[in-house]
């Protein structure tokens, strides 16, 4: 053991490593957001668990879509290619990352998922991540924002039990709400808890099924879509604001498409704002009609 570990061997010199583990990883996720940056490709890490929805997701926004969009994805999952095929067959297509033991996706498979795949065509490139709250929170993949899919039937206190997974989202999708009548799920207990552990609380209750709040979460992606072509041939990065000094008041801003956003006011922060055209949102300050794309656009100071 002492051979080995060093602590018997005087010859041996303890040195101090700076460099992150995930420093690697880092490095290829940047080589992609770069690539999808010059090629004005608004990428998505699409993510949570098992069953939450997430096929499902993206077979619906393709429809939703109406074909305004040219969609891809990659789709990654221990084993099978069934969640690919699914994809392709809802006409998004898509390419299988079979991880074997790996409970996520790196930025280096998605790298070599791109080769031999028209990433480049694409306006909307989704990377749906292998169904976990933990692990997928942890790596970049070069993605211009997070997206969570969160389904009712996982119970009320998920944001609070994984608060890596939400306090990384830049939108938290509450899905199968369509269940809602059959299930005693407390939503706004669930959205308690998203707003304490989510910097800037954005979510956008849904069912892929009935196409409840399928809308919103279409101009979402147009306002994103948008923030990216002004940002076009520059690397997009994604942030995690810290609001250090937070009020105890909160209040919350819901839309009559099902849209929610829940602030907490801090001390000098802002939040950015992107307005999408013909969105309807039925707000107290004089009924505008806008949709909120966190991270970008023009700022409001708190």
């Amino acid at each position: 053991m002492c051979t080995t570990c060093g602590c018997g061997d005087t010859t041996l010199v303890p040195v101090e490593l700076h460099e992150k583990i995930l420093a690697g990883n880092d490095r290829v996720a940047t080589h992609n957001r770069e690539h999808f940056a010059a090629a004005g490709v608004l990428a998505l890490n699409v993510m949570g668990s098992p069953g939450a929805g997430k096929t499902a997701l993206l077979e619906a926004t393709a429809k939703a879509s109406g074909g305004r969009w040219r969609l891809g994805a990659v789709s990654g999952d221990l084993a099978t290619d069934n969640d690919a095929r699914r994809l392709s067959k809802a006409g998004i297509p898509s390419k299988a990352i079979t991880t074997g033991q790996g409970c996520h996706l790196d930025a280096g498979l998605v790298h070599d998922a791109l080769h031999g795949f028209p990433w480049k065509e694409l306006d909307v490139f989704f990377i749906e991540n292998v169904g976990n709250l933990v692990c997928p929170a942890v790596y970049d993949l070069g993605q211009a924002a997070n997206v969570v899919a969160l389904s009712v039937t996982e119970g009320e206190d998920k944001p609070l039990k994984y608060p890596v997974m939400f306090k990384g989202a830049d939108l938290v999708l509450l899905t199968k709400c369509d269940l809602l009548p059959h299930l005693d799920v407390d939503v706004e207990q669930i959205l308690d808890g998203l707003r304490r552990v989510m910097p800037r609380p954005e979510v956008i209750r849904l069912s892929a099924r009935t196409g409840e709040g399928m809308d919103a979460w279409v101009r979402w992606l147009e306002a994103r879509r948008a923030g990216l072509s002004r940002g076009k041939g520059t690397a997009l990065h994604v942030h995690t604001h810290e609001h250090p000094h937070v009020h105890a008041h909160a209040h919350e801003h819901r839309h009559a498409d099902g849209t929610v956003h829940a602030h907490e006011h801090g001390h000098e922060h802002a939040h950015g704002h992107l307005h999408a055209p013909g969105s309807e949102g039925d707000h107290a300050h004089g009924g505008a009609d806008h949709a909120h794309a966190t991270g970008s656009g023009h700022e409001h100071g708190h």
